[in-house]
């Protein structure tokens, strides 16, 4: 068998053959398990300013705290995003290099949230302490101690309380702060501290006051004062009669009469001169309008009392535990440092009108849903009528003079069907 040529295969292109490549200017970091964590710092504080840990006066647990020697005390307010709207922060970080030029590097953080540092008052940081100080006899009455005595009853777990006391001016701070809600005494060097809850209620009304001259949140406004003291809203309805005159005169008309003298040849014309007639037309109109107006409405004073209350209790539900709280907002009623009576009349005032307005309300319901029952009922009753009356219009003469015959005594079909 003859052999034939085979021809060589060319070879494949090596370079068609390998896998195109983009290449990027800039490369992104792989994403991190625990995203970096943005934090906003006063301009004021130091270089040597540090996060710490110390217990959360409210409820205890360990919280991040920005301590500077020279500015004070910094709590971290978060600001959060709902978890299903994503987002992430794009953070560009400028080094000093060697050379003198600015390096800039920038980083994605996927982490959402943004803690914003602001000034807290330190002596809610020691408030826990103060309030346990009570002696076992003399019914629990409370002692007078020093300040280190006081700070050791404060949660030691995870807190770096012992490591911020050794600055003096953050001691000093601390201090002074006790000073204004404690009695003190003088032992030898040292100063020992009682809590006066009087003094406490004094020192948080201030900043309540402060709070609602500043301007409370938008939110809490609205939902805090402006809701709260709402009243019901009362249609009253108003009668209006307007008159409309209309007046028509007629122009007056002259007519001459000559008269004449038999013994005399001079003519006289005499000239009749009628009165304008004037006619008056009155038409009366009466329109019905509703004025939608509120029951009752709160004085610029009740709604300063309001604002004070809110912002009050704001400052007790965030930084002190609650039963000291309640005891203090208690306290506040008795010793009479704000009069609250007219907010109190007019909150009681108020409930009463919306307990009658609810009643109203409850009421008219019950009607409405009675008239419509009747409603429905006629409504039914109107149709099977007219079905009726459709129904015989549809029947033949025949069988419409068949009905009006008389079968009295006459047997029924089904009797000639029965077997015999």
């Amino acid at each position: 068998m003859a052999r034939t040529r085979s021809t060589k295969a060319a070879p494949a292109d090596s370079k068609a053959s390998e896998p195109k490549t983009n290449s990027s200017k800039f490369s992104l970091p792989p994403q991190a398990d625990n995203p970096s964590k943005v934090f906003i710092l006063p301009s004021k504080a130091t270089p040597e300013a540090r996060i710490v840990t110390l217990p959360n006066p409210r409820h205890g647990r360990p919280a991040r705290y920005l301590v500077c020697q020279e500015t004070g005390i910094y709590e971290f307010t978060k600001i959060a995003t709902p978890k299903t709207t994503p987002r992430s922060w794009l953070i560009e970080t400028q080094s000093d290099s060697p050379s003198g030029e600015n390096a800039t590097k920038s980083s994605v953080s996927m982490g959402q949230d943004l803690y914003l540092a602001t000034l807290v008052d330190p002596l809610f940081l020691v408030l826990p302490a103060l309030t346990e100080t009570r002696s076992k006899g003399s019914e629990g009455k409370r002692l007078f101690l020093s300040s280190d005595d006081h700070f050791d009853k404060l949660p030691q777990d995870s807190s770096h309380l012992s490591e911020i006391l050794r600055c003096d001016k953050t001691r000093r701070l601390i201090e002074s702060r006790m000073g204004v809600i404690c009695d003190t005494v003088d032992a030898g060097d040292e100063t020992m501290f009682r809590i006066n809850e009087k003094k406490l209620v004094e020192a948080i009304l201030d900043k309540a006051k402060r709070m609602r001259e500043g301007g409370l949140a938008p939110s809490m406004e609205e939902k805090f004062v402006k809701k709260a003291l709402e009243a019901p809203i009362l249609v009253q309805k108003q009668e209006q009669t307007e008159t409309t005159t209309v007046t028509k005169t007629e122009s007056p008309t002259a007519t001459p009469v000559e008269s004449t003298d038999s013994q005399s040849t001079v003519t006289t014309t005499e000239t009749e001169v009628s009165q304008p007639s004037t006619a008056a037309t009155s038409l009366s109109e009466e329109t019905v309008t509703d004025n939608i107006v509120s029951a009752i409405e709160a004085s610029a004073d009740v709604v300063g009392l309001q604002r004070l209350r809110v912002a009050f209790t704001f400052i007790c539900s965030g930084y002190i535990a609650s039963s000291l709280a309640t005891q203090l907002e208690e306290l506040l009623r008795k010793e009479a440092l704000v009069d609250f009576s007219p907010l109190d009349e007019y909150l009681a005032k108020l409930a009463k009108l919306r307990a009658e307005a609810m009643a109203a309300h409850a009421i008219d319901y019950s009607r409405k849903r009675g008239l419509d029952e009747e409603e429905d009922e006629a409504r039914a009753k109107k149709r099977k009528m007219e079905e009726e009356k459709k129904k015989k219009s549809l029947e033949s003469r025949g069988v419409r003079d068949l009905k009006k015959v008389n079968t009295k005594g006459m047997k029924k079909m089904s009797d000639f069907f029965k077997k015999k």
